[in-house]
């Protein structure tokens, strides 16, 4: 596989997503993007994308972590460095997406004040003990999950406008 491949998508396939809504859409960019790599963010993947891509499936990573259990659950999930420990805030300003980039410095200032304890094996009942001790995050998590739906339109719009950037797109035969 080559450096920055890109998955190739079927029109027709990109239309029935739309269909179903932006969250749809972008799945099947991600879910395509991942399958170029073996289904994993990891570092060979890392290499093996474009910086648009890992933006979009770091998207949509943050976007279930936090939806799920906020930004404490994310860091003890490992994917702190990742978000905080890269230039992921400025990739989401390139894109347009200036609050949720300003959200991400937020929870990296918090990061780098917390992660030894946030990323530490714990039970279950410590790591439900965690968020109490972390109430800072409770802003973040707060925060994202108001705009959630605005920003995940705005990232599929963004996608839709650059579609260059994520696939080659195959027209259907006539």
């Amino acid at each position: 596989m080559t450096t920055n491949a890109l998955p190739r998508i079927a029109e027709r396939d990109i239309i029935c997503a739309a269909q179903k809504g932006m969250d749809a859409f972008l799945q099947l960019f991600v879910e395509r993007t991942l399958a170029l790599v073996g289904g994993t963010l990891d570092a060979d993947a890392l290499a093996r994308l474009s910086a648009d891509q890992i933006t979009l499936v770091g998207y949509s990573i943050l976007r279930d972590e936090v939806m799920d259990g906020g930004f404490i659950q994310l860091i003890h999930n490992g994917y702190g460095p990742f978000f905080f420990r890269n230039p992921f805030d400025k990739a989401l300003r390139l894109m347009g997406l200036e609050e949720l980039a300003r959200i991400v410095k937020k929870g990296h200032k918090l990061y780098d004040k917390s992660w030894r304890e946030l990323t530490r094996e714990c039970t279950d009942d410590e790591f439900m003990a965690l968020f109490e001790q972390h109430p800072k995050f409770d802003d973040l998590d707060d925060a994202f999950v108001e705009m959630e739906e605005d920003t995940t339109a705005a990232v599929a719009r963004w996608v839709d406008e650059h579609i260059d950037r994520y696939a080659v797109v195959v027209k259907d035969e006539a």
